[in-house]
């Protein structure tokens, strides 16, 4: 689950004398053993046959399991959102925001781009934070098609917009590096919520976007 701080609500945040606090967001996570996760790297690439008692590989196990701490660490960040005062009312899209996560059937990486949109309505949310959030549901082991899901469900139910669009394209290496070896192929998935999941129009114009046709082409 996701945890919001200092309070347990996942509403934008409250106004105080006027101005908007706020909320920090982490997402909580059972504590990490690097010396056990060290231990098990080493004998892990043992039984892969991998001699690490050389001068270049004696410290590998031990970087192996700080990567993948990290990785699977979504650093916290405070959400800020702000009154809609100007009502706007069309599509706020996040293009081509980085997105690096870890397949969870092989525990290799894969990498790509989120184009993430929403449709404001009675507050809007700062834009960076929109990168925040793909990063807190990507760095852990991940499938990309949850991902994209929970993405658009957290935005839609947190910022309570009129509407939510999420579209992920990744290349992703347990299929470019293993089995098919497929080098290059990208995956794209995408989840829309409220608005732009009911009204044709919206949802074709939020694709338009975040899809333009050069983009098209090139896959």
């Amino acid at each position: 689950m996701t945890a919001v701080l200092p309070h347990t609500r996942t509403g934008p945040p409250e106004p105080v004398n006027g101005e908007h606090r706020q909320l920090r967001v982490v997402h909580p996570t059972t504590p990490v053993d690097l010396a056990a996760a060290e231990h098990a790297a080493a004998a892990f690439l043992a039984a892969l046959g991998v001699d690490v008692d050389t001068e270049n590989r004696r410290g590998t196990p031990g970087r192996m399991a700080r990567a993948y701490a990290e990785m699977f660490a979504p650093r916290p960040f405070d959400l800020t959102t702000f009154p809609n005062e100007e009502r706007y009312d069309e599509l706020v899209l996040a293009r081509s925001i980085p997105l690096q996560s870890v397949c969870e059937h092989h525990l290799l990486p894969f990498v790509g781009i989120a184009h993430v949109g929403y449709l404001p309505g009675d507050r809007i949310l700062g834009l960076s934070k929109l990168a925040w959030v793909v990063e807190m549901f990507a760095r852990r082991p991940q499938v990309q098609e949850r991902l994209t899901q929970q993405v658009a469900d957290w935005l839609h139910t947190t910022l309570g917009p009129r509407g939510v669009g999420v579209v992920i394209e990744a290349e992703h290496l347990c299929m470019t590096m293993r089995g098919v070896r497929s080098g290059g192929a990208s995956t794209v998935t995408s989840a829309v919520r409220g608005h732009l999941r009911q009204d044709a129009a919206a949802r074709a114009e939020f694709f338009a976007l975040a899809l333009p046709r050069t983009d098209r082409r090139r896959r």
